[in-house]
């Protein structure tokens, strides 16, 4: 019978239609309505989308790698526990993005202080792979440059400059007058033109 309805065309064998369709990776929306449904393997997805930016995020703002490790996974454990208040009003980045700021600054107000010490160059983490060109090289001294600023100065530059908040939003988050926000990044851009100029 199954020679039968093979023959006439009834009966197909989709085997070799299944071994050629290739599994398309999940969209980030997809990855996040299945990482809020329990689903572990999916979130690992999201975390290894978006570690590197999260823990540039905590480097910047800290200017201690060894911290911002711990803030790196301090921030995700929290975005696990708080996935199921993600309502998708903004994208997962954002979400997670604003969380981390928050973790950080959180975590600075709860030691009572604001890092005071700078990071020492060569306990940056290098970039690339020692073959890099000009460009690189210009990122990694503005990276440095960036560290060796005043905390606060550090904090309003990456907030303002690199991660595109608004005074008065950074004025909530760190606790600062409108006016002050602004005279830290004239301080901070002040002192990377000159230590940029060296």
């Amino acid at each position: 019978m199954r020679e039968l309805l093979t023959s006439a065309g009834l009966l197909l064998d989709f085997s070799d239609f299944l071994g050629a369709v290739e599994l398309q990776p999940m969209s980030e929306a997809d990855l996040v309505r299945a990482a809020q449904r329990g689903d572990t393997a999916a979130f690992e997805e999201l975390y290894r989308q978006h570690v590197a930016r999260v823990y540039g995020l905590c480097l910047r703002m800290c200017a201690n790698p060894a911290k911002a490790e711990d803030l790196t996974q301090e921030a995700f454990i929290r975005a696990w526990q708080k996935l199921g208040s993600f309502r998708r009003q903004s994208t997962f980045r954002t979400w997670l993005h604003r969380l981390t700021v928050n973790l950080v600054l959180g975590n600075l107000r709860s030691t009572g202080r604001w890092e005071s010490h700078l990071t020492a160059i060569d306990s940056l983490p290098e970039r690339g792979d020692g073959g890099a060109g000009a460009k690189s090289e210009v990122a990694l001294d503005l990276e440095r440059a960036i560290s060796q600023l005043p905390p606060q100065a550090r904090m309003v530059f990456v907030l303002h400059d690199i991660e595109g908040y608004k005074h008065r939003e950074i004025a909530s988050l760190c606790d600062l007058a409108v006016g002050t926000s602004k005279a830290h990044l004239h301080r901070a851009r002040k002192q990377l033109r000159e230590v940029l100029k060296r």
